[in-house]
């Protein structure tokens, strides 16, 4: 469920008052979504995106979300493209939340991953990190590998010695990572958040990318990793398929060169964006909530991710 405030018709047009596009003929929630708020909503026959931005989500940081997306969309990378008011504002307050309008992206969310999909994602992963690169913005990612330190912190914080948690192997992999990974790596604006929820397909051709509300800047070989982690392993048997991996990095490769540092920091990488999601999921399952907002993830997936990546030795291990 992802429509957590509740706005009527009359509402909507209300907020549409200030911007220059007409009324709304129809509005549906949207189920699908995790962090906000998600309406389709249809004016003079055409599709838009209402984002209720949720607390999750900081309001300083949607200046950065909407720039990069719209130069995206300048770029020929297809993604939502972000309307503004009147007063060329790119969100106003709806039921004193942030609010935002963005255009329609067709498509469909993959009900199985194919290698032809790894290739698709490949490219327009390196489209977007070579786009992205002649943007003067920045934002601190806050789920990256300098910040792994506070996450095992919160984790040890929401645990008990009853709770079924590898502290050790999560504390010692830390460690080790903290002394192996090279720092001297390409960086710049990436997606963070590619996963195949977050990528819509058009009769196997990639139409769209959505769902920018986690970008930062960051090591696009980080970003890559992330995506093997997300796409290259079977959704059931949790088996890393070759296959994928081989074709999403030669896709990737023949639009923007790795690097040899690139290439060589590959595997550790992986067990870094490995532990990231192992963590998140972890702090997420063991929270105490009540709250609506926050979706609990099974964490022994990224704990079975993990344990594969270490025993990688190189990158022509994943078909590079």
């Amino acid at each position: 469920m992802a429509v957590y405030t509740n706005i009527s018709l009359i509402e909507l047009n209300e907020f549409l008052d200030l911007y220059s596009i007409g009324k709304a003929d129809d509005l549906v929630g949207i189920k699908s979504g995790i962090e906000n708020t998600n309406y389709l909503v249809k004016i003079n026959n055409q599709k838009y995106i209402l984002t209720i931005f949720e607390k999750r989500t900081h309001q300083d940081d949607l200046p950065f979300f909407f720039d990069l997306m719209n130069h995206l969309n300048d770029s020929g990378i297809k993604c939502p493209q972000a309307i503004k008011t009147k007063d060329n504002e790119y969100y106003k307050l709806l039921k004193g939340k942030p609010a935002s309008l963005t255009s329609y992206v067709d498509g469909e969310i993959l009900n199985r991953i194919e290698p032809n999909h790894c290739s698709e994602l490949g490219k327009s992963m390196a489209l977007f990190h070579n786009a992205s690169s002649v943007l003067n913005m920045s934002r601190k990612n806050q789920m990256g590998f300098e910040n792994f330190a506070v996450l095992i912190k919160k984790l040890e914080e929401k645990i008990s010695e009853s709770n079924d948690v590898p502290i050790e192997l999560i504390k010692n992999e830390y460690h080790f990572l903290n002394q192996n990974i090279s720092f001297n790596l390409p960086s710049g604006i990436i997606h963070a958040d590619l996963f195949p929820d977050n990528v819509f397909f058009i009769n196997n051709s990639l139409s769209g990318i959505i769902d920018f509300y986690f970008s930062c800047n960051d090591y696009y070989a980080y970003e890559i990793a992330i995506c093997i982690n997300a796409w290259c392993f079977e959704e059931k048997s949790n088996e890393f398929n070759i296959s994928k991996a081989k074709k999403l990095l030669s896709s990737y490769n023949g639009v923007r060169k790795l690097t040899i540092s690139e290439i060589n920091s590959l595997p550790l990488l992986c067990r870094a964006a490995a532990l990231r999601f192992l963590l998140t999921r972890l702090i997420d399952f063991y929270q105490e909530t009540s709250s609506s907002l926050l979706v609990k993830k099974d964490p022994t997936e990224y704990l079975k991710k993990l344990k594969f990546h270490q025993s990688i030795s190189h990158a022509r291990e994943y078909g590079l």
